[in-house]
């Protein structure tokens, strides 16, 4: 393969195989750079939660326009990315009730079909849950879950139809400059690759890459755990996926009658994303498995199948980092902050547009350049619920 490329990817998760693809739709010709396979961080140990609700509006935005893909896959991308509709419930504190009912109508002024539900509805549509904890709920019949690495395989082998080439096992040591404008990176094996434009998308990685053009990104990585329960056979097939605020976790059906469980507490911040990832954090699932039996007791006769651990990068805000930034030709597309799979398909098409027509079209994505920390315009939501991860 040739050593040039019109742009070097440094990053074969979803948002980099996202970009490849939109660019090289675009007849441009990226070059992936991957360090281990692809999906190999963040998006292989992505939950995979694919609903709308934020309490930023650009970030429903993203989601709805996603969306599009994720319920047309195989037309817009090509292959699977395996999306299961279960319906999506989120519950909020008491006390956030109220933002929680005016991000619903922001979300449905976008056209996100969601609405405002209270505790009884959702004890008839789960009557084996545990309702007593909140009054209303918002509920997106659409929405579901899907499978990470398949999205980001897909996308990855959809560019390379058009045109994108794939380097795995090369993991990239240093971006290269010449008076302040990218001209290539170098990889940890001493190889070297050409390209006027450099677009960093490595995840929980993403400061060191950064940290070599000599910016120091307002960013850390951030542990999450996950585990798999069997499912006790009474409570069915499946069940909607739920962000449950007031018990910090988030859970979701599985194949084969299992629930994926995650908790949004007790997440360890600025550890080594080189850690071993297939063994979750001590004290975890036992943890895990009292917050999940809390709110579905019968989960008490359930088993427990797996667990294991992922990495990502958490930005200040705990937002996105999207954007040209440092040497000319050098941009961001990373700090997704545990977030960023169910946005990628839209935030790969909006970045594409940014880098070749001078602005972005599908979504203005811009307030997530990273200037905004230098100036002090963190991206906060006009009905804010608490941050999570700290």
């Amino acid at each position: 393969m040739t050593n040039t490329a019109d742009v070097i990817i440094i990053g074969g998760g979803i948002h980099g195989a996202s970009l490849a693809f939109h660019l090289a739709q675009r007849g441009v010709k990226p070059l992936v750079l991957e360090s281990k396979f692809v999906a190999a961080g963040a998006t292989g140990r992505s939950s995979g939660l694919v609903r709308m609700h934020y309490d930023l509006r650009l970030e429903c935005e993203l989601a709805w326009k996603s969306f599009e893909y994720f319920r047309n896959w195989d037309e817009i991308v090509g292959g699977e990315c395996g999306f299961v509709r279960t319906g999506f419930i989120r519950i909020v504190q008491p006390q956030y009730e109220d933002a929680l009912q005016a991000n619903v109508a922001m979300q449905q002024e976008i056209g996100i079909p969601t609405l405002l539900v209270t505790a009884d509805d959702v004890k008839r549509l789960m009557p084996y849950f545990e309702t007593g904890d909140f009054r209303v709920a918002a509920y997106e019949p659409e929405s579901g879950y899907a499978d990470p690495p398949a999205a980001a395989a897909s996308l990855m082998s959809a560019a390379r139809r058009l045109g994108a080439t794939l380097k795995t096992g090369a993991a990239v040591a240093e971006v290269l400059t010449d008076d302040s404008k990218v001209r290539g990176v170098r990889t940890a094996s001493g190889e070297v690759y050409h390209a006027p434009v450099v677009v960093n998308a490595a995840g929980a990685w993403a400061d060191r890459i950064a940290q070599t053009v000599g910016l120091t990104l307002p960013f850390t990585t951030w542990s999450h755990d996950v585990m798999f329960i069997r499912r006790p056979k009474p409570l069915g097939p499946s069940h909607p996926t739920v962000i449950d605020d007031p018990l910090e976790m988030y859970f979701r059906p599985e194949q084969g009658g299992l629930t994926l469980v995650g908790l949004e507490s007790g997440n360890p911040l600025g550890e080594d994303p080189d850690t071993d990832t297939e063994h979750p954090h001590p004290g975890f699932v036992a943890r895990a498995v009292e917050h999940i039996c809390h709110r579905i007791p019968a989960m008490e006769e359930g088993s427990l199948h797996s667990a294991h651990r992922g990495y990502d990068g958490l930005s200040d805000d705990q937002r996105a980092i999207i954007g040209p930034a440092g040497p000319e030709g050098f941009w961001l597309n990373c700090g997704h902050s545990g977030t960023g799979f169910k946005i990628a398909p839209a935030t790969g098409l909006s970045l594409a547009e940014w880098m070749l027509d001078g602005a972005p079209q599908t979504v203005d994505i811009r307030p997530f350049s990273l200037n905004r920390f230098a100036e002090g315009r963190p991206l906060r939501a006009e009905h804010p619920y608490a941050d999570i991860w700290r």
